[in-house]
């Protein structure tokens, strides 16, 4: 008995000492990360501010910043922003400028590979001498503001916990990380080079029927293109990685209503790009306040002024325009002497960039960037170089010098549409759709950016790199870019569909995004005369699917027609009855989408590597156009080769079923999409370990929506919805005081932060914050004073 209560003592004692212990961790983590919260309130003294700046952070914590000059306003920009988002920051410069090995180690050497080959530091620094004076200053002080803050953090011991686990220190900021961050923002928005690249492997590896059906349009009236796609034949397979690439879904949607069809009388704008999902947000709200601007929207980690927003007399907001403007070449390499390329029957000797990666805890890796007249061979870029007789360059107007930074500051200023349109000239890469309105009634659209105009071909696939008939010969004109100012309809709705005809002269792409959100957009707009602020936001919150009312009766009526129309009927009895509503307590959604995700898969996983499918881009295009044509009766080479319309859908039914039953369940009235799909803002550093996970991601959220719905909820193979409206903004411009928005998951990227995940279920519900600039804000504010040092 005595024995018993001895162990049990010693296991009372034990598990005392132990519950301490992991008391103590706790309490020890907590200040750890606690340290390094940001001032939010009070006075704080910063060194290179000339007068004091007052910084209010309201209910939603963004910063209203008030400055009495431009030099401090964005010296306290750039300090602000590195408060909420210095790791952010730096993450951002370090992916861009192929920098991560440094901190990370050896798993990051063939990101920093394929963003050195890209070159965007490079064109960042070759943008530089470009700039304007004022630009060139405006750069300069915000960097001494973010600089100011990285010296405070670092004498204050208030790095953020982020540079703790990684274990390093940022460096100084300088201007040109700015501008390679604004670059990053080109590469996600203007990529088809892969498109290309796959359309080079179809062309020598698949039937000549089958490689033209992944064409959008076949350049019949090309065969020199193609011949010599078939003749110098680059390695596409095993090439390349395609987790590098931009999400194929990055776009938009943004719409302007005159005040003809509005309850105020004045337009309404409303925009929600497009973008990944994640913590802390891409964006960071912010308003700024000088004796020369009032201005409020979206920014960038890393950048000064607002890119999207609104001042007292404008309001604009953008989509991505997706013009083809990346070529690739079909380069021949001198065999006998390296870093040579045929031109014109003559060797050309190319540019050699000797970029060594330096790797944490690992020896530094010799790596070098060949460029030719063309543009940076891209060839191989992640893989062991191999002797080949032909490889790729990309010519790309990123990389030439651009100012779109000088474009933001002077819309930021701008009072009108011709104020504001002469800054867009600066604005060129990446091409964007911008819609406009103000408060003098004015709406207008311009389709924005560099587009080439091309000697020969039409971006559908590679072109020879050694002859002078080939290549770029200028842009689009400006005066020549499609433009529409106050039209008839009394609206201008873009959603990265078609937005020009075939009476326009210039070729843009021929591969548009599915139309299905800008029908949508359209035909809310043109049925009402109304509208008010609170419209606007359910249009952004719709999720009615267009894609769905255009084809599953189609499916539903084939299925039924198969030999396996019993075993597949209690699916397609779900889909008769449904209102095409991407409801996330509906089964319907659930069984169309995995559906129709199958349906690629089916038909080409099966001929392709798995790398060069994953690179195939419009795959939704691809197979919604062969859908029609079989629908039609015109089965293509694709589906005939398969088996048919009814096996084709028969089978991908049956596959994607039995993968959503061993999910959910085999009762398919069980089912519900927001079981599947759900909202996801995972931290980069959320993937090292499930604790971090657990810390740093967002909790699920069960959403409706899709890819498909103007309400923008984008998903990946497991239903985690990684890709949507990264920001929602509405503003009547009978009252430009004040706007709406959502910014998910929150504006700060701090875990102690009360604004760290606080928009996640308003990103889910559609609850919006009102942000004013009259400086009468009702709300309770955190006010925090910056004070020029002592």
């Amino acid at each position: 008995m005595r024995k018993k209560r001895r162990i049990g003592k010693i296991l009372l004692w034990t598990l005392g000492t132990l519950a301490l212990l992991i008391l103590a961790v706790a309490i020890g983590l907590n200040w750890f990360i606690g340290k390094s919260k940001p001032q939010i309130s009070g006075e704080l003294h910063v060194d290179m501010l000339e007068e004091e700046v007052s910084v209010e952070r309201d209910e939603k914590g963004v910063p209203h910043i008030t400055a009495k000059s431009e030099a401090d306003l964005y010296r306290a920009q750039g300090f602000v922003q590195a408060q909420d988002r210095l790791f952010q920051m730096d993450l951002a410069r370090r992916q861009a400028s192929g920098t991560l090995s440094e901190v990370v180690g050896d798993a990051a050497v063939s990101t920093d590979k394929f963003f050195r080959t890209f070159s965007l530091r490079d064109a960042a620094e070759k943008s530089w001498a470009g700039y304007g004076s004022e630009a060139k200053q405006v750069l300069e002080w915000y960097a001494e503001g973010v600089n100011a803050y990285i010296t405070y953090a670092k004498e204050e011991n208030k790095l953020s916990y982020e540079f703790s686990l990684l274990g390093y220190e940022p460096s100084d900021w300088d201007t040109i990380d700015s501008l390679t961050i604004g670059k990053y923002m080109a590469y996600d928005l203007g990529g088809n080079w892969s498109s290309l690249a796959v359309r080079h492997w179809a062309l020598g590896n698949l039937p000549e029927a089958k490689a033209k059906e992944l064409f959008i349009t076949y350049p019949e009236d090309k065969p020199s293109i193609i011949q010599a796609n078939l003749d110098n034949q680059v390695k596409v397979a095993n090439a390349f990685d395609a987790s590098l690439l931009p999400n194929e879904f990055n776009g938009s949607n943004n719409w302007v209503v005159s005040g003809e069809k509005t309850a105020s009388g004045k337009p309404l704008l409303a925009d929600d790009p497009h973008l990944g999902l994640s913590t802390p947000s891409i964006w960071y709200q912010m308003h700024l306040s000088s004796p020369e601007q009032n201005v409020s929207g979206v920014i960038f980690a890393g950048v000064p002024g607002i890119i999207l927003g609104h001042n007292e007399s404008i309001a604009w907001g953008v989509t991505n325009v997706g013009p083809d403007v990346q070529d690739l070449y079909i380069e021949k390499p001198n065999p006998s002497t390296k870093y040579e390329y045929e031109y014109d029957g003559k060797w050309e000797k190319a540019e050699v960039r000797d970029e060594p990666i330096r790797v944490k805890d690992g020896d530094t890796v010799d790596f070098e960037v060949v460029v030719t007249r063309h543009g940076p061979i891209i060839s191989d870029v992640m893989y062991d170089n191999t002797e080949s007789e032909a490889v790729f360059s990309m010519q790309w107007t990123a990389l030439e010098p651009t100012l779109e930074l000088q474009a933001v500051l002077n819309m930021n200023k701008a009072t009108n549409w011709e104020e504001f349109e002469t800054a867009l000239e600066d604005f060129h890469a990446p091409a964007q759709n911008f819609v406009f309105a103000s408060t003098d009634g004015t709406i207008a659209y311009k389709a924005n950016g560099r587009i080439p105009i091309r000697k020969q071909g039409d971006a559908q696939l590679p072109v020879p790199g050694n002859s002078s008939d080939y290549g770029w010969k200028g842009y689009v004109p400006y005066d020549e870019l499609p433009r529409v100012v106050n039209p008839k309809e009394g609206f201008i709705a873009t959603a990265n569909n078609e937005v020009v005809d075939d009476s326009y002269p210039y070729h843009i792409t021929d591969f548009w995004a599915q139309s299905y959100r800008y029908e949508r957009i359209s035909e809310v707009l043109q049925a009402g005369d109304s509208f008010k602020k609170e419209d606007m936001m359910a249009l952004q919150m719709d999720t009615q699917d267009l894609l769905a009312r255009e084809f599953v009766q189609d499916m539903v009526a084939t299925v039924r027609k198969s030999d396996r129309a019993d075993h597949l009927e209690k699916y397609v009895t779900i889909l008769d009855d449904w209102d095409q509503n991407d409801s996330k307590d509906s089964a319907a959604p659930l069984i169309f989408h995995r559906w129709i995700k199958q349906l690629p898969i089916t038909l080409f996983a099966p001929e392709m590597p798995e790398d060069v499918y994953d690179l195939l881009q419009g795959k939704g295009n691809i197979t919604d156009q062969m859908l029609r044509d079989a629908f039609a009766g015109n089965e293509g080479e694709w589906v005939k080769q398969y088996g048919g319309l009814d096996k084709w859908l028969a089978d991908s039914l049956e596959e994607s079923m039995k993968n959503v039953a061993e999910e959910f369940g085999e009762d398919p009235k069980d089912w519900k999409w927001g079981e599947y799909h759900q909202l996801t803002f995972d931290h980069p550093l959320g993937g090292a370990s499930p604790v971090l996970g657990y810390l740093l991601n967002a909790k699920s959220v069960p959403v409706s929506g899709s890819n498909i719905t103007v309400m923008a909820a984008g998903f990946d193979e497991d239903g985690r919805v990684d890709h949507g409206a990264s920001w929602r903004y509405v503003v009547d411009l009978a009252d430009t005081s004040k706007a709406y928005h959502i910014v998910g998951p929150g504006q700060s990227g701090h875990i102690k932060s009360k604004w760290f995940h606080d928009q996640v279920q308003d990103w889910a519900k559609g609850d919006y914050h009102v942000t004013s600039i009259d400086g009468n804000e009702t709300q309770e504010m955190e006010k925090l004073q910056l004070l020029p040092g002592q």
